[in-house]
């Protein structure tokens, strides 16, 4: 039995192997290579089709139907190179294939290895240049390359979402086939990969800032310091500070050696890289200084990586105005012809509450909005205080409203009966002190958030602002609510008909009386998450508040 199944493997074999491409096929003449090459291409994709994409053990298509396609319309006539001489493109792609990382790309998604041995060995070997079966390789990668540098300029490498908004196909091949057969008829190498990016002005200026950063890329591979540790532990705060010390010796901030440093030492080396850094040289080991310890170029390289394809899943087109959140750069612009008209602070949700990502378009306003609690922090935070205290909420400012809208005192519920949810809402009136502030913006979106004032504008200064229970709290809510304004009075065909301007905002906020505001004209609202940006040919990073692009980065970029 076991003698049939092996004989039956190697008829198998011998069979997928049948058709396989030869390995070497001298031409004699340069004039009868192209002819050679296109049958050496039809017989060489043949197989790979056969064998997911595999030419032999060590290269494969990544898009070998695409391929096909592609040469099957073209009669299996060779693109990059013709008599055994290369063609321009094949010399433009491969520069740029060698510096992709300059688009945010990696060299090694695009047979940079392979590519790179094929061109120096035509390039240098005249035996080797007669050899059919290297020039049909180095088409077909080529080919391969190309389609896959156009995917992923065009669309990036995240899979589309549930915010995506660039809905456009890439079709049966057709975007492919069609995007070769341009650069091939009008050999506009950069101007065509170009048009296939977005236009967003985002987008352009952090690569700007590319190659200034990989001029200073330190590609090193540094310790990783595990934080925080068991203080009370000995055998753990030892085996700490000894990571830290060699992680502070591979930046050149302390000397490494067998003696562990004093406390005096540790704080001199901690204050030298934090200065360089550019933070606060207390000397002190802290969560912040450790995670700067623990994020290197290549991550960063990687962050910029998923910004850009970010950019690519966004609409080709913007509206005219619009209000962009960005919430680890915790701020909010509003842009009107591609111009910021607005920017201001934000504050956004806890990393536990986060703030979701969305889209949608600005509904209504309301002066001195009424709060009522959602049911999370009910559930989370109320409840068991409730249980011990009935009278809590009181000592909030809120109120406990049944469904018929009536004032429930919190002594006579027994709480006791209640551990996910209760049959009641918790509300706050407006007033100044009321958790929204004086002003909120609805949208509609699944997950009951809005933009806000806040009672508590203090918090505004602090650097780091992921503080909020979900909601977006805006500094500059008043200059946003009289833009909304103007706009709706802009655009209205007959203003009469319009129920209020700046001036009637402004008075119902000296008066403080509550009203709700629709709004005619609804500018769009997107909140994404950008953690890094161009300016000035510099790239700002920013902290992944939410550890999105942690996970973007496992998923997508793992083996980069």
């Amino acid at each position: 039995m076991q003698i049939t199944i092996v004989i039956l493997c190697l008829f198998i074999l011998s069979c997928n192997n049948s058709n396989a491409p030869k390995e070497k096929e001298i031409v004699d003449s340069p004039a009868e290579m192209d002819n050679k090459m296109s049958e050496s291409i039809q017989q060489t994709l043949e197989f790979a089709l056969k064998n997911n994409g595999k030419i032999n053990d060590s290269i494969k298509l990544n898009l070998a139907s695409i391929v096909n396609d592609f040469y099957t319309a073209a009669s299996y006539q060779p693109v990059w190179s013709s008599k055994e001489s290369w063609q321009p493109l094949a010399d433009s792609l491969f520069h740029f294939i060698s510096n992709a990382q300059e688009e945010g790309l990696f060299p090694k998604d695009y047979h940079f290895k392979n590519l790179g041995s094929l061109k120096h060995t035509l390039d240098t070997d005249s035996l080797k240049r007669m050899d059919a079966a290297l020039w049909t390789k180095a088409d077909l990668l080529f080919t391969d390359a190309f389609m896959r540098i156009i995917k992923d300029l065009k669309h990036g490498r995240l899979q589309p979402d549930s915010i995506t908004l660039n809905k456009d196909s890439l079709g049966a091949g057709n975007f492919f086939v069609k995007n070769l057969n341009e650069l091939v008829a009008k050999k506009q190498f950069s101007s065509l990969l170009n048009s296939l990016q977005p236009a967003n002005k985002g987008y352009w200026e952090l690569k700007k800032g590319i190659r200034r950063f990989l001029d200073s890329m330190d590609t090193k591979t540094y310790t990783y310091v595990t934080y925080p540790y068991k203080k009370g532990d000995t055998k753990d705060s030892l085996f700490f500070i000894k990571t830290l010390q060699k992680r502070l010796s591979e930046s050149g901030d302390i000397e490494l050696s067998a003696k562990l440093p004093d406390s005096t030492q540790l704080s001199a080396a901690i204050s030298k890289y934090q200065k360089q850094k550019g933070i606060k040289p207390d000397g002190k080991i802290g969560a912040a200084t450790v995670r700067i310890m623990n994020t290197s170029d290549e991550e960063r390289f990687k962050r910029i990586a998923i910004t850009l394809d970010r950019y690519k899943q966004l609409p080709d087109q913007m509206p005219e105005k619009y209000i962009w959140v960005n919430l680890p750069g915790y701020y909010l612009w509003v842009v009107d012809h591609d111009t910021i008209a607005l920017e201001s602070k934000v504050i956004c949700g806890k990393p536990d509450t986060r703030t979701p990502l969305l889209n949608s378009e600005i509904t209504d306003m309301v002066t001195y909005p009424t709060w009522t609690v959602p049911t999370s922090i009910i559930a989370k935070q109320y409840l068991p205080r409730l249980k011990n205290n009935p009278g809590y909420l009181s000592k909030l400012g809120l109120k406990l409203v049944n469904g018929k809208g009536e004032t429930v005192d919190g002594s006579s519920v027994n709480w006791s009966k209640y551990s996910k949810g209760i049959p009641f809402k918790v509300m706050q009136n407006s007033g100044d002190n009321n958790a929204l502030g004086i002003f909120k913006f609805n949208f509609n979106n699944p997950y009951a958030v809005y933009l806000h004032d806040t009672n508590q504008r203090y918090l505004f200064k602090n650097s780091a602002r992921a503080l909020s229970h979900g909601c977006v709290r805006v500094q500059d809510w008043e200059q946003l609510a009289y833009y909304v304004a103007r706009n709706d009075s802009m655009n209205a065909k007959n203003t009469s008909e319009l129920k209020y301007n700046t001036d009637s905002i402004k008075n119902w906020i000296a008066h403080k009386e509550k009203h709700r505001i629709d709004v005619k004209n609804r500018i769009p609202i997107y909140i994404r998450y950008f953690s890094c940006e161009g300016k000035d040919g510099k790239i700002k990073f920013y902290d992944d508040i939410y550890g999105e692009d942690k996970v973007a980065r496992e998923k997508y970029f793992a083996d980069k």
